[in-house]
């Protein structure tokens, strides 16, 4: 999966039989590579230079096989992931609740998003299937002067910030919180169960990239990822009202340095409404 950072420019994407398809990018575009097909990017710019940056799965692959001749060099089509449709890489997508089925995004810092409520603090939020691989991927937004719900998963998140400035918490369990501060085009990599936490302080909503790929995605038994369950019921998910002091007084001492207040309360009430009593 690739994110275009800056510049302007094509890619084109062919396979064995000859099938091909070219598209053009621009900064901010997202869009991600058929599994085993030739590309190839050209910068579009004689001036400007043109910067991405990528996730793929070849660790796992590699470490699966242990073989990297058969992973590099094994001629091998797969036209019901990719067969040379003209509109392959165009702005066409199906909308399933939270997920979007498509190729292609011309504008991630741009797009629209669906209220999840299950993140708090009015967020919004996009999961994306593209080129049917099982690379995961999703944009979150969160508005000023909030912060999303604490939450770990398993390794390989790289979490990219698109818009706003802020801070990220991040710990494994039973250790002090360790702060580390963001702004657009900083990249966070939480490690392996580690909780982390995330803290608007600009002025603009903030918004974020994560890419990940998940050997095994951890999730309960109707598939909901368990980071998306509060830990009332078993998941991995903080809720507000188990947070530490130090989660609302360190948000409040940063915005205080902007003039800011929280405007944490209706997130705070609205988990009131359907808080599950502790075990």
């Amino acid at each position: 999966m690739i994110l275009v950072l800056d510049g302007q420019g094509s890619t084109k994407v062919w396979n064995d039989a000859g099938a091909e398809v070219i598209f053009e990018w621009q900064a901010g575009s997202l869009f991600a590579i058929p599994l085993n097909a030739h590309h190839q990017h050209f910068n579009g710019s004689g001036q400007k230079a043109a910067r991405f940056v990528s996730s793929t799965n070849m660790p796992p692959v590699i470490n699966l096989y242990d073989d990297v001749d058969f992973v590099f060099n094994t001629p091998k089509d797969f036209p019901n992931r990719f067969n040379g449709e003209p509109d392959y890489f165009s702005l066409k997508g199906e909308q399933k609740g939270l997920l979007l089925d498509t190729n292609f995004v011309a504008d991630a810092a741009n797009l629209p998003l669906i209220e999840a409520k299950e993140r708090g603090a009015g967020g919004g939020h996009i999961r994306f299937a593209m080129a049917k691989g099982s690379m995961n991927s999703h944009i979150s937004q969160f508005p000023i002067a909030t912060y999303k719900k604490g939450h770990r998963h398993g390794p390989g998140a790289h979490v990219i910030m698109l818009t706003g400035t802020g801070y990220s918490l991040m710990w494994p369990e039973g250790e002090e919180p360790r702060r580390y501060e963001w702004g657009p085009g900083t990249l966070i990599v939480p490690p392996n169960m580690w909780f982390h936490q995330h803290f608007n302080t600009g002025l603009e909503p903030a918004r974020y990239l994560a890419f990940k790929h998940e050997v095994v995605s951890v999730r309960n038994a109707q598939g909901v990822p368990k980071a998306w369950i509060s830990q009332r019921i078993g998941g991995d998910q903080i809720d507000y009202a188990d947070e530490s002091l130090y989660v609302r007084d360190t948000f409040r001492e940063a915005l205080a340095k902007h003039g800011i207040e929280p405007q944490m309360d209706d997130a705070y009430a609205t988990e009131l409404q359907t808080l599950q009593p502790k075990p």
